[in-house]
């Protein structure tokens, strides 16, 4: 059979087949064809384009589960390409820009001009962040009926935002996550939800979660965190794990503590997604790009496969994509990233700008989207 490209002498890494070894991997018509024993000839010579992998690591499309990419219209945007496959992601996900009287705008101008694939979580204020910052202290900016209807005529759309810090909902309290809520269970998506400085408390937050909505900045410094004043994780943390709620990294500008994921790996609880909440004001530190928010937790211990499966096949379980995305099994989409596990001293910085020597960096080379090899600019 010929194909369209071959990645040859790589070392395939996809825990959603629990696959680590060295492969070749053919592409046809944008779709995943098979995964070979190196060093077949026939394949080769059938190949279109024929891409060496030799000493690098060939993995699932990375998918980075918590950008901000609404460039025109919000503070925060970046363009999607630019954190995507410029940096070896293939899949971004807007996590609340846009709100259902802005998604259009977001579509034109973020979604159909970027070659990375740009989904969403829409934002409950029907804004989004187009108006500022603060978009849940006024209930009446929410937007339940038109986010409804609006998530089920757009596959886009994988479920609904709402940034639950102080500073956003202010005298609103816990209401915006009540009402995102009950729109959620409306159009059976799920919740992804800011935590940050109280009011609310987490616990109030936990409370509402349950199985497949996401945390995100789980692993925050900040008072109010999952993290008692003993040490220990709150009871409403562990009952929410339990439950199959998903903690998500989203680093952000200040949202992601070495302390605190050192401290919850010492308590048996890891990241279930790895993102980085990556836009304008921190692509240049500390965030920097998902290939280097995945160093710090090679850096803090974690194995290659389960940071890999962290931006891969559980981002695309969370998503409901588990069959189209974050896999190379055949017959799925050929969204590929090739990384260089380059071994060599580097100094990584979290969101309390604590410092923290590596030895070694993942560094993205390729990003092959839907079959199209693409260089990374990293």
């Amino acid at each position: 059979m010929e194909s369209d490209l071959v990645i040859t002498n790589g070392w395939i890494i996809d825990p959603s087949q629990q696959l680590a070894g060295r492969y070749d991997l053919t592409v046809a018509a944008g779709k995943i064809t098979g995964i070979h024993q190196p060093g077949r000839r026939d394949l080769l010579r059938s190949a279109r384009q024929v891409l060496d992998a030799s000493g690098k690591i060939v993995t699932p499309g990375l998918i980075d589960l918590h950008t901000h990419v609404f460039v025109e219209e919000t503070p925060l945007g970046i363009p999607a390409d630019q954190v995507g496959v410029e940096q070896g992601v293939t899949t971004v996900v807007d996590a609340g820009s846009a709100g259902a009287r802005s998604f259009a705008r977001f579509v034109e101008t973020a979604v159909q001009p970027s070659a990375t694939q740009v989904l969403a979580y829409l934002n409950i204020a029907g804004a989004g962040l187009c108006e500022g910052l603060s978009e849940l202290a006024d209930i009446r900016k929410l937007a339940p009926g038109e986010t409804a209807e609006l998530i089920q005529s757009n596959p886009l759309i994988r479920g609904i935002k709402a940034r639950m810090s102080g500073s956003v909902v202010k005298q609103s309290g816990i209401q915006p996550l009540l009402i995102a809520k009950q729109v959620a269970a409306e159009v059976n998506r799920p919740l992804m939800v800011h935590i940050g400085n109280a009011p609310p408390s987490l616990a109030e937050i936990l409370a509402l979660l349950e199985a497949g909505d996401v945390v995100t900045h789980a692993f925050h410094g900040k008072r109010g965190g999952i993290l008692g004043c003993d040490g220990r994780l709150l009871p409403e943390v562990r009952a929410a794990l339990r439950r199959g709620v998903r903690f998500d990294v989203g680093h952000g500008t200040s949202s992601f503590s070495f302390a605190t994921m050192r401290r919850a790996k010492a308590l048996g609880v890891a990241p279930y997604t790895i993102s980085t909440d990556i836009y304008r004001q921190n692509v240049n530190g500390p965030v920097f790009s998902l290939a280097t928010t995945m160093s710090k937790f090679l850096a803090l211990g974690f194995s290659l496969t389960e940071v890999i499966a962290a931006t891969t096949c559980a981002p695309a379980e969370i998503l409901g994509l588990a069959n189209e995305i974050g896999t190379l099994r055949p017959h799925t989409v050929a969204d590929i990233t090739v990384l260089q596990l380059t071994r060599k001293p580097i100094t990584l910085i979290d969101s309390e700008q604590q410092r923290l020597t590596a030895e070694e960096a993942l560094e993205p080379v390729y990003a092959i989207k839907s079959g199209k090899v693409m260089t990374c600019r990293c």
